[in-house]
C-alpha cells in the first residue's frame, strides 16, 4: 500500500505538476492531523506490528487460526490493494491526501465513486483486514480497528464538511444517493431549504420549508 501510494503521488506529479499531498496543511495536534496519524499508525500496526508480534511468538486468536481464514486474508489483501489503486486513479486530477480549504477540485461521482463515496478507504480497509487475517493476532486486529477509527474521523469530521462547503447542493444530492463506505449505507440527509430526503427505496425526494 505504501508503494502504491508513492506510485500514485508520482503519477499525480507527472500529470499535473502537483503531488496532491495536503497533509502538511493540518497543524500538529489538530483533528485532521490526529485522524491521518491514527490511520497511518493503524496501517503500520497491521502491516508491520502484526507480523512482528507473530514472529516474536504472540499467539493468534484461536477462532481465526484456520487455513481457510488465512486464504481469505490473502484474497482480500490482493483485491483491496488493486481496488484502492484503481479508485485512486479514477479520481484523476482531483486526487488528494488531506484537505485544503482554499482549493476546489472537481466532484467525482462516476466509476467506483458511483457505488460508494469513499472507495479508496473502503478498499484500503479490505486490504488491511486481509493482512490482519493472514496473521490474526491481537496486535494486527487492534491495528485494523485503529485505522478504521482514523478513517471514520477523517471522513465524517474533516472531508465531508469540506465537500459540503466546496460543492454545496451537488454534493448534498450525491451524498443522499450514494453510501459512505458501503452501497446504500451512510447516505446523508440535509437540512437545507431544498431538503433532500431518501425514502426506503433509495429514491430522492426534494422538499422545502415555505412561508
Amino acid at each position: 500500500m505504501l508503494f502504491l501510494g508513492a506510485l500514485r503521488t508520482l503519477i499525480q506529479c507527472r500529470r499535473t505538476g502537483d503531488s496532491g499531498n495536503r497533509r502538511t496543511l493540518s497543524p500538529r495536534g489538530s483533528l485532521g492531523w490526529s485522524a491521518l496519524t491514527a490511520t497511518d499508525v493503524g496501517y503500520l500496526t497491521v502491516g508491520v506490528g502484526g507480523p512482528l508480534a507473530h514472529w516474536l511468538g504472540l499467539p493468534p486468536v484461536s477462532a481465526l487460526q484456520h487455513p481457510p481464514v488465512h486464504v481469505l486474508g490473502v484474497v482480500l489483501a490482493v483485491m483491496g490493494i488493486l481496488a484502492a489503486f484503481g479508485a485512486q486513479m479514477a479520481l484523476g486530477a482531483s486526487w488528494r491526501i488531506g484537505v485544503d480549504d482554499r482549493e476546489r477540485t472537481a466532484l467525482v461521482t462516476t466509476g467506483p465513486f458511483g457505488w460508494v463515496r469513499n472507495p479508496i478507504f473502503t478498499a484500503a480497509l479490505i486490504a488491511f483486514l486481509g493482512l490482519a487475517l493472514m496473521v490474526p493476532n491481537l496486535v494486527a486486529l487492534i491495528g485494523w480497528v485503529l485505522a478504521l477509527s482514523g478513517i471514520q474521523t477523517q471522513i465524517r469530521l474533516i472531508e465531508e464538511p469540506h465537500l459540503k462547503r466546496v460543492h454545496g447542493e451537488p454534493y448534498a444530492r450525491y451524498a443522499a444517493r450514494v453510501g459512505r463506505f458501503l452501497p446504500g449505507l451512510g447516505r446523508l440527509r440535509t437540512d437545507r431549504r431544498d431538503t433532500i430526503t431518501v425514502d426506503h427505496n433509495g429514491r430522492e425526494a426534494s422538499g422545502g420549508r415555505h412561508g
